[in-house]
């Protein structure tokens, strides 16, 4: 009988992505995939680091793990993942019960680990598990991050920028497309810097053009977006490439100058503004999604009321707020600017998200009557939830259908009626 493994994921798609491959290799080795825990014999977290919200969402998902193992439920639990990168001593004299813990990379040591095989997930014949829907699926095209943002402590997790060399990248995009996958995501912990570091050279608009050519992929997003690093042919490939949907994530952290000097984002607020008339003017239905951070030492009255006056005049398509999270050996952790108190980063939070709610609900208002290309991505119950090109799967907006409908096929849906977040539409047939 195999064995069976149970692995948490936590975080990021980045950390899905990592979690996909980790379970091609297990299987490849004899391991059975279990979902639930109690019924496996090992038990694999891999752990998010980012912001203290989500360390603690990591140590209670170990402890909690950690109890089974000593009711003699499992037998082996294995940590790995940006938490256990970056403290994985600290947490292993804190934690004898775990059995090891591993970094972000380092899936053939785990599977290693586990069976005493060794496993090559570079194979070009392999193609990875899927955690997600069959019609969408991510492509990491990078690992670590070389800039260096006051806040930010990945760089300490997960290293310097290595891009993925560009034909990895085409053919790992081929074996996805190649088993049904309809919308790439493409991700990386700064995407726009992809390339810089290749031998040889190369960029992600050149990127995005190979990745045009790939004849069963309908829908190519971009993610993580650092608008610094946006260049203009980048920029203009929203005009020129078909699959190349209007939307881009490109997270702007902050619209008061002082802030983002700060925050070490490079671009001031006329230059980010710049980037997206560029890219408004290239395509002119483009959904431009960013995060903003709020709480940040040395965020006065002041510079907060100036980010609202630049949400306010952008009028991004969507919007994510994160409060300001200490970061150990991060540079807004070392210097000694005034931490913002916890009430007034709450209250910050619930501004920004009341006025983006309501520039939301307008767009949405706006498409009423309208006719939107629609991929379904669940439909139970007559009842189908989809995305329009604006919206990325799990993060972004739906389309609610009262019908059930083919999850991963297109339709086209007249917009009925439209919430705050969510629209209502019924299929033309």
């Amino acid at each position: 009988m195999s064995k069976q493994a149970s692995l948490i994921t936590l975080g990021c798609a980045k950390n899905l992505v990592d979690s996909e491959y980790l379970i091609t290799g297990l299987k490849h080795v004899g391991f059975n995939i279990n979902p639930k825990v109690e019924e496996s014999d090992v038990a694999i977290i891999n752990t998010c680091g980012f912001l203290d919200i989500a360390r603690e969402e990591s140590i209670d998902k170990i402890l909690e793990i950690e109890e089974l193992k000593k009711k003699g439920i499992i037998d082996k639990i294995v940590v790995m993942g940006c938490l256990s990168e970056r403290y994985g001593t600290e947490l292993q004299k804190e934690l004898p019960n775990i059995d090891k813990f591993f970094g972000s990379e380092e899936h053939e040591a785990v599977i290693k680990f586990l069976t005493g095989k060794s496993f090559n997930l570079d194979d070009p014949d392999i193609i990875r598990a899927s955690l997600t829907p069959k019609h969408y699926s991510y492509l990491k095209i990078a690992e670590g991050c070389d800039n260096a943002c006051s806040f930010c402590s990945i760089p300490l997790m997960r290293g310097f920028q290595k891009s993925q060399p560009l034909r990895w990248n085409i053919e790992e995009a081929k074996r996805l497309a190649s088993r049904g996958v309809k919308e790439l995501l493409v991700i990386a912990q700064d995407s726009t810097s992809y390339g810089w570091d290749a031998n040889p050279k190369t960029s992600l608009h050149e990127l995005f053009h190979e990745l045009n050519k790939i004849d069963s992929i309908e829908w190519l997003r971009l993610h993580y977006a650092h608008p610094s690093n946006l260049h203009r042919d980048m920029i203009k490939s929203f005009k020129s490439l078909d699959k190349l949907i209007p939307y881009i994530d490109m997270p702007i952290q902050h619209g008061s100058d002082k802030m983002i000097k700060i925050m070490k984002r490079g671009l001031k607020s006329d230059g980010i503004k710049k980037k997206i008339h560029a890219l408004r003017k290239a395509n002119d239905k483009i959904a431009i999604r960013t995060s903003i951070i709020v709480g940040h030492p040395g965020e006065t009255d002041k510079e907060f009321n100036e980010l609202l006056d630049f949400i306010s005049d952008i009028q991004f398509d969507r919007l994510g707020v994160f409060q300001y999270s200490h970061e150990e050996n991060t540079f807004a952790a070392d210097t000694m600017l005034d931490e913002v108190p916890k009430e007034v980063k709450q209250e910050r939070f619930d501004q920004v998200m009341a006025l983006q709610q309501g520039i939301n609900y307008k767009k949405n208002k706006d498409l009423i009557n309208s006719t939107q290309k629609v991929l379904i991505d669940i439909s139970k119950d007559n009842f189908s939830l989809g995305r329009t090109f604006r919206d990325s799967p799990t993060i972004d907006n739906y389309v609610k259908i009262n019908r059930n409908l083919e999850i991963g096929e297109f339709y086209n849906v007249k917009i009925t009626d439209a919430m705050e977040y969510d629209l209502i539409g019924k299929v033309i047939d």
